[in-house]
């Protein structure tokens, strides 16, 4: 039995249309489709383009990204040295790899931190500052301030690595953070990627501390007490290798 529709049907493709253009439209206003200009710095290892937090967390991302990604464009950065000019969202390059364990497969590594696909879009549902308008759109900036809060707010969280990271930083325990983070970045000397940048990692990390704290401890308008405490983190499951 043959159903009419007394026109109905022809009704679909324009309203498709218009909700695809309402769709775009609000994307185009709210930035998923106006990547910011990415920054490029006069040095390597630059300070973070997120402003705020705590400084030990900080000084954890630019020791990260110093072993991952040592260049004055890192946020745009691709495994293996090239540059995008899209952050509105994860570039999704698999960029093969040419030598180590890994050779002959491809990484979709990017950024300052080198995150890969799939683990951007396992935690920026959790840590990302602007999700999608759109329920049923994954697709979330990856500019360069994202990059920054979605790491450190997942660094944050003592449910995903097990151990509060903040405390064990304090505590002077840099070697097991990074061996504990080391699954994820593998070039932090614990890895399977170890590079030339890698037996500097502690001297780094303490030089960028010592930038972070007297950062964290310069009076502002807006903030002329101490650092306040980090926020309260949500869960994530099991961390990703991101290479």
């Amino acid at each position: 039995m043959t159903i009419k529709f007394k026109g109905v049907e022809k009704l679909i493709g324009p309203i498709a249309s218009l909700l695809a253009f309402v769709y775009l439209f609000q994307w185009y206003i709210f930035g998923d489709l106006q990547s910011k200009i990415d920054p490029i710095f006069e040095r390597k290892n630059p300070p973070l383009v997120m402003k705020d937090g705590d400084p030990y967390i900080r000084a954890l991302m630019r020791t990260i990204s110093f072993s991952e990604s040592n260049t004055p464009r890192p946020y745009s950065v691709l495994y293996g040295g090239k540059q995008v000019n899209d952050l509105s969202r994860h570039p999704q390059i698999c960029v093969t790899i040419v030598n180590g364990p890994n050779k002959g497969n491809c990484s979709t590594a990017a950024g300052r931190y080198q995150i890969i696909n799939t683990t951007w879009y396992d935690i920026a549902p959790r840590y990302h500052p602007h999700p999608p308008g759109l329920r049923f759109w994954h697709s979330y900036s990856f500019d360069a301030e994202y990059q920054d809060v979605v790491v450190y707010r997942w660094l944050n969280d003592s449910k995903v690595w097990g151990v509060d990271i903040s405390q064990q930083l304090r505590n002077g325990k840099l070697n097991d953070v990074l061996r504990r983070l080391s699954p994820t970045w593998t070039s932090l000397g614990y890895g399977i990627e170890t590079n030339s940048n890698t037996r500097f990692l502690p001297q780094v990390y303490q030089k960028v501390l010592q930038e972070e704290l007297a950062l964290a401890n310069k009076p502002t308008v807006n903030n002329p007490q101490a650092l306040p405490a980090p926020p309260s983190s949500n869960s994530l499951p099991d961390s990703q290798q991101i290479r």
